[in-house]
């Protein structure tokens, strides 16, 4: 009961808000609305969702918007408690994300966010809160927080920085490709002469030449007439990212900096092949070649350096989409998405699954168009699960999903 209570009283404040910002007397409002005057709030406190869309429209707010502050509240200070301090809190966090407990993750920062006492901390609790979404794959929900986390008003700079660099990384996965180079190149010009000799600062810089260089590397498939100047541009980060991983691997041996240099190795073959440094023939078997190292994902750690080996098969891909053609090519991508798809089902990764899913769907549109004879999509449950999750984190596939779904033939009609 208690429960319900609150809900309404939260739906309450956004009606009155709703009123207020429009400046209508309660009936204006209940018809804007379509309500009843002495029922807008229903008494189980859960609003349809056209009251959700009313009050949105009202407001000037996203439907999301208004459905997530109605529906799910952060703790607030009476909530607080006084047995764990803010500190313990955050080292609760990590313990959550070393065992990929994402939803405590996500839980225990908002409990932080109600305790911070600084704008440091409240920028610390969005920042561990954007962590749990991103391995929850819900990249928006992460973009949308650590967002939050950088108007925070005087926090120190080396926490700005560290921000801006996960700004820059979340547009990069949500392929907001402009936007992730342009904050990695500026980040990149803030550091200027900073001694990269310290681990941090090289591992940082490494990292924004990683972001700005597969940024530009995208971007290759926005535009055939700028692909090979793309491609030198992209080479030179993807190169400088390589050596400086390669000198962090060899000085602190880490699972981290070695699956990044070998994200980078992969995606400069593509870039070679892009602009002619290598023929696709010789591209393709350097990315079979090195996939040998994974033939059964299931046995191999799930850790980032198998992930790297997935983002080998979509460079993969996109060689034999960009260079190859008829059987061949279609005989290639038959074997890098299921790669990828293999590996991102054993990581759980939704930024990859979204890849391979795109990249097999454009592979059996040009299948059609060149009358190639194929087999039907075999989606079982688990696929159409996946694939409809996939939907839900990225805005940008949800047509390719529906065509994939609608093509298989998955969804019942009238």
């Amino acid at each position: 009961m208690e429960a319900v209570t609150h809900q309404r009283e939260r739906l309450g404040r956004f009606v009155d808000l709703a009123r207020v910002y429009r400046g209508w007397t309660k009936g204006e409002l209940s018809t804007a609305l379509r309500r009843d005057p002495t029922k807008i709030i229903p008494q189980s406190g859960n609003p349809k969702l056209d009251l959700i869309a009313g009050i949105a429209e009202a407001l000037d707010w996203t439907i999301g918007d208004v459905a997530e502050s109605v529906c799910h509240d952060f703790p607030s200070a009476s909530d607080r408690g006084d047995e764990h301090s803010f500190e313990v809190m955050d080292k609760a966090v990590y313990e959550a994300h070393r065992d990929a407990r994402w939803n405590d993750m996500i839980d225990l920062a908002k409990t932080m966010l109600s305790k911070a006492e600084t704008p440091k901390q409240r920028a610390i609790a969005f920042n561990r809160m954007a962590g749990g979404y991103n391995g929850l794959g819900r990249y928006a929900n992460a973009l949308r927080v650590i967002q939050a986390a950088i108007t925070e008003p005087g926090i120190p700079e080396s926490t700005r920085f560290m921000l801006h660099i996960n700004l820059a990384n979340a547009h990069y996965t949500l392929w907001h490709l402009v936007e992730a180079k342009s904050i990695a190149s500026e980040l990149i010009s803030q550091i200027g002469t900073v001694d990269r000799t310290e681990r941090n600062e090289k591992a940082r810089f490494a990292f924004l030449r990683f972001v700005r260089g597969n940024s530009i590397r995208r971007m290759m498939s926005e535009s055939d007439s700028r692909r090979r100047t793309l491609a030198s541009t992209s080479r030179a980060d993807l190169v400088g990212a390589c050596d400086m991983y390669d000198e962090l691997e060899n000085e602190f041996d880490e699972p981290y900096y070695r699956g990044l240099r070998n994200v980078c190795r992969g995606a400069l073959i593509e870039v070679d092949a892009a602009d002619g440094g290598t023929t696709p023939q010789d591209a393709v078997e350097r990315i079979l070649s090195g996939l040998d190292e994974v033939v059964d994902p299931s046995e191999v750690k799930a850790d980032i350096e198998l992930e790297s080996w997935g983002w080998w098969a979509i460079f993969g891909c996109n060689i034999a989409l960009r260079h190859l053609s008829g059987d061949d090519m279609h005989r290639h991508m038959a074997v890098f998405t299921n790669k990828a798809i293999e590996i991102g089902e054993r990581l759980g990764n939704w930024s990859m699954r979204e890849r391979a899913f795109t990249l097999e769907h454009f592979r059996r549109q040009q299948a059609d168009v060149q009358g190639v004879s194929q087999e039907p999509w075999p989606l079982d449950d688990e696929d159409i699960r996946v694939i409809t999750g996939t939907m839900g984190r990225f805005p940008a596939f949800r047509d390719v999903g529906w065509q994939i779904l609608q093509n298989a033939q998955v969804l019942e009609s009238e």
